[in-house]
């Protein structure tokens, strides 16, 4: 063979074999999630098979005494955690999404080139930050203000995990708001105007309306990042083991608990099944967060083809 007929046959197999690594890669790094999947529910699934509680008594029951033995025999209702869970996240969104709104708009609609070529890396910087970090900071300067502002018994409460968790999901609220105004086309806003409508108008019947698959995924993120984080709430919350009955009192939620008792819980034991089971289930709401996103982004593409 000719030296062109070698480096061309030479190219062929060197893009095949980089063909087949990225191949191997995807197929790998997709496969990830089913293998994580299946893992969680092989060890969480011991509760209900192995020790013989039921569902209804994991998600509903306030009894948390599991036995940290292979016997079992204990109490593993799970309700106060996922409760605290739920409602740390409800009132993180609570506070997040007016701001993280309000900043996407004035930083696709109102803010100058220059303006938002500051904003917006500043905003993402928030997202660098490592969680302890967040919760040093709720917990030296949130938590000192909170029990004199409100007077508190404690400071560690719902209400400071809110606040933390609050500031850690504006960042993906926000861009990804952001991002799915930048793609409203411009011909729709200029023919807003051409009808006479204003700028507030404009923003709140045109973009906004054409928006909401993007928002609603950002919200969907920010909740999943939300529900899975717990260093820094764990430095914040108090983690007392009861049902939240107040937002100015100590509670738990799903990863607080998981990340406090999982080391000393013995392997093989109800106690440890317990928590690879609140796992199952923080495992189980992210699924079901992903597909929510999915169905949502399904249903903006088929209402703007129609």
């Amino acid at each position: 063979m000719n030296p062109i007929e070698i480096a061309v046959k030479n190219a062929h197999r060197d893009e095949r074999a980089a063909r087949f690594l990225i191949t191997i890669c995807g197929i790998g790094a997709a496969l990830v999630p089913f293998f994580i999947g299946g893992f969680l529910l092989l060890k969480g699934s011991d509760t209900f098979l192995l020790f013989g509680h039921s569902l209804g008594e994991f998600l509903l029951s306030g009894q948390w005494a599991p036995s940290d033995t292979a016997v079992g025999g204990g109490h593993v209702g799970a309700a106060m955690f996922l409760s605290g869970s739920l409602v740390t996240c409800g009132l993180a969104l609570l506070i997040s999404l007016p701001l993280s709104i309000s900043t996407a708009i004035f930083m696709t609609e109102i803010a100058s080139p220059r303006t938002r070529r500051l904003i917006q890396p500043a905003v993402e910087l928030f997202t660098g930050i490592p969680s302890v970090v967040y919760g040093w900071i709720g917990l030296t300067v949130l938590i000192p203000f909170l029990r004199h502002f409100f007077t508190m018994p404690y400071g560690f409460s719902l209400l400071a995990a809110g606040c933390v968790l609050a500031v850690m999901i504006f960042p993906t609220i926000t861009t990804m708001s952001a991002d799915a105004m930048a793609a409203v086309p411009k011909t729709w806003r200029e023919a807003s105007y051409g009808l006479g409508a204003t700028r507030w108008e404009t923003i709140a019947r045109i973009v906004i309306p054409a928006a909401r698959g993007g928002i609603f995924t950002g919200i969907i993120l920010g909740l999943a990042r939300a529900l899975g984080e717990a260093l820094a709430v764990a430095m914040v919350i108090g983690q007392m083991k009861v049902f939240p009955t107040s937002l100015f009192l100590p509670a738990s939620t799903l990863t607080t608990a998981i990340a406090s008792d999982m080391g000393g819980a013995m392997e093989g034991g109800e106690y440890s099944a317990a928590l690879w089971t609140m796992a199952l289930l923080l495992f189980l709401l992210s699924f079901l967060f992903i597909f929510v996103i999915h169905r949502i982004n399904r249903a903006s593409q088929l209402k703007g083809r129609a």
